[in-house]
């Protein structure tokens, strides 16, 4: 049994069927993405596959075994249950599947907020998650033209939609997301866009 079957079995107990159902969805889209852009497929589509795994864990329980895994936190990360996740996502995949490799790990720590200079993997994850298959809020073709395009041009898109998005609601915009704009919308100026 490959390691991605593995990851399958231990998912699909810890996850509801829709958040089972996306991970699949952004692990399939993941692998779309690297094969277009070049970076590793597998890896992506492991990266997708597994992104999502502490997502349906309540936060306290992420809070503590991010605590308890020496994982550090900013107020705005602790007072932001939304990011847990993906924080606690790494370390569930160092821990609990055996994951070495730094890369696909930040896939899976920013593919929430994103970051300033991406790899191209994490770009690809964090794609992946705005136009997989069953994604169908409004704006999403945009997105997967954008993602058909240019990676940098859809995380513009997809950072300009989450930011607006929390500024309407009146919530906290993680640093690491406006870097991740403004590096993207940088490249864009300067044209250096993947």
């Amino acid at each position: 049994m490959s390691r991605n079957e593995e990851f399958k079995e231990i998912l699909q107990k810890r996850l509801t069927e829709k958040r089972y159902i996306h991970s699949l969805n952004v692990a399939e889209s993941a692998r779309e993405l690297a094969k277009q852009y070049g970076a590793d497929e597998e890896k992506a589509f492991t990266a997708g596959l597994i992104h999502d795994s502490c997502k349906d864990t309540p936060a306290g329980l992420q809070l503590s075994y991010m605590l308890e895994n020496g994982v550090e936190l900013s107020d705005i990360e602790i007072n932001t249950p939304k990011l847990y996740h993906a924080m606690c996502g790494k370390v569930f995949a160092q821990k609990e599947f055996g994951i070495e490799d730094e890369d696909l790990l930040n896939s899976i720590r920013y593919h929430t907020t994103g970051r300033k200079s991406m790899s191209l993997l994490e770009k690809v994850v964090f794609i992946a998650d705005f136009i997989s298959a069953e994604r169908d809020y409004n704006g999403v073709e945009i997105m997967r033209e954008k993602a058909a395009r240019s990676l940098d041009e859809a995380i513009v898109e997809g950072l300009g939609f989450t930011i607006k998005d929390l500024v309407d609601r009146e919530r906290v915009v993680h640093p690491d997301t406006i870097d991740a704009y403004n590096d993207a919308v940088s490249k864009i100026q300067t044209g250096e866009i993947k």
